[in-house]
């Protein structure tokens, strides 16, 4: 059901603790020049309450210490761990109870102990499967982070999938103003994913970026195939970001001003220049003030 009382459609995620999607990333830069890129990836979709699972799949990938492949907590959040209970406390805050059900993160992985995550998504299901809310994970390569907390709400989702919608809260990229919004249109885990973000400022769009993925399962042969295949993952990724800056730079784009970010770590109801809301934190404070 979604948030009004209807029935949503069904997005049954995987049921394995850890899976891969192999496919594509694509960013096209619509104004004022053109500028499009597309590469190949891999990402690991993995259960915040099954690592230990997963961890056991294969030899080249591991929890919480170095490997071929591996996962670590401290990658995500505030770098402290809990993943799980952190997203639960967010949702609860913004009124969401998963009952029990399960979080998924999509992400990249450590790939030989270095990783970047420009954007993770955590996808979170009530006991019965039913997709909930998704929390959007956004890092920058300042070292500052902002996590956008999504419960699913009557009318953003379909057959094809979802819609949502935030204001930007954290600066991205040196090339982009920060009074602009997202417009999220994805089609959950399943036996593939589809992510496309469209970032629009005041006249319009400005900036597509889409992942589209096929579900492999997650073993020794597959790692070690997908490797090959894109050889150096994270650090692809990371040089791929600087090279199209320089790429940008040189068509003559002009810089956008670097402002603090957000401080609060978690928002929801997209509190931004486009759509004024309140911070989660700022939510929880002030329901404790009541209640006091």
């Amino acid at each position: 059901m979604t948030s009004g009382g209807r029935a949503a459609p069904a997005f049954p995620p995987p049921p394995a603790a850890v899976s891969l999607y192999v496919g594509t990333v694509m960013h096209a830069r619509l104004k004022p020049k053109p500028h499009r890129f597309s590469y190949r990836v891999f990402s690991l979709l993995i259960d915040l309450d099954r690592l230990k699972e997963a961890g056991r799949v294969s030899r080249l990938f591991s929890i919480g210490r170095f490997n071929l492949a591996s996962f670590h907590e401290r990658d995500h959040g505030d770098g402290r761990g809990g993943l799980a209970a952190r997203v639960r406390s967010a949702l609860a805050a913004s009124g969401v109870d998963l009952g029990g059900g399960r979080i998924l993160l999509l992400c990249y992985p450590r790939i030989l102990g270095y990783v970047f995550n420009p954007l993770a998504t955590y996808w979170c299901y009530d006991a019965g499967g039913a997709l909930k809310a998704i929390v959007y994970e956004v890092t920058n390569t300042f070292r500052e982070r902002h996590s956008y907390v999504a419960p699913l709400r009557d009318g953003e989702a379909s057959q094809a999938g979802l819609r949502q919608a935030r204001d930007k809260l954290l600066y991205v990229s040196p090339f982009l103003d920060m009074a602009m919004s997202y417009a999220f249109r994805l089609r959950p885990p399943g036996d593939d994913v589809r992510l496309r973000i469209l970032e629009s400022d005041a006249d319009g769009p400005i900036l597509s970026a889409t992942f589209a993925g096929q579900r492999v399962a997650l073993s020794g042969s597959s790692l070690l195939r997908q490797c090959a295949r894109v050889p150096f993952l994270t650090l692809k990724v990371i040089a791929a970001i600087h090279w199209e800056a320089l790429r940008l730079w040189a068509k003559g784009i002009r810089l956008a001003e670097h402002p603090p970010a957000p401080a609060s770590a978690m928002s929801d109801d997209a509190p931004g220049p486009i759509r004024h809301g309140r911070p989660v934190i700022a939510r929880a404070r002030s329901a404790d003030r009541d209640a006091a």
